[in-house]
């Protein structure tokens, strides 16, 4: 059985939390401001500089939902606090990305140059043309955009070719020999 509901979440300096009515918790710091919604088998507690999580019912999905909303209580808190990052590389002659506003351009090797919008909350640099720098305060949307743009062209295994997250290693294949 998981533990993560018993770690309280630390509330740094600068980050308020707010209790609104219908189970609704709000999340504001210097970065911006997050909400979500606490299911109702799960119990928050707020002291001076932390919050704790319990489930209020005996059954294993209580105890379930009450680690998943402490994570993401924290995700929030360190969203909108330090924020997120995800950087993309692009390998290949000739792949290219250039962020222009609230799109992405990329040239990825199609017949076609292939343009990404990105959502509100989103910002999106390109400091290199074969590097994307992906920021925002929601760490699922951050990652949702990046495995989106990742999709168009996922690295493959004979040469490593594609858009890959920079920390990721591609296991190559060995050329079919005569």
């Amino acid at each position: 059985m998981s533990r993560v509901a018993n770690n309280p979440v630390a509330i740094p300096q600068g980050v308020e939390v707010k209790f609104e009515e219908a189970r609704r918790i709000t999340v504001k710091g210097a970065k911006g401001e997050l909400q979500h919604t606490i299911h109702d088998w799960v119990d928050v507690e707020q002291d001076e500089a932390t919050l704790t999580f319990a489930a209020n019912k005996e059954r294993q999905e209580a105890v379930a939902l009450a680690g998943t909303t402490r994570a993401l209580v924290n995700n929030m808190v360190h969203g909108v606090s330090q924020g997120f990052e995800r950087r993309l590389q692009l390998v290949g002659v000739g792949y290219r990305a250039q962020a222009q506003g609230q799109k992405v351009n990329l040239t990825l090797g199609f017949s076609h140059p292939v343009e990404h919008p990105v959502p509100e909350g989103i910002s999106v640099e390109t400091p290199s043309n074969t590097e994307i720098v992906i920021k925002g305060i929601d760490k699922q949307l951050v990652g949702e955009v990046a495995a989106k743009i990742r999709a168009y062209r996922p690295p493959e295994p004979y040469k490593g070719k594609g858009v890959r997250y920079a920390d990721e290693r591609v296991i190559m294949k060995e050329a079919k020999k005569k």
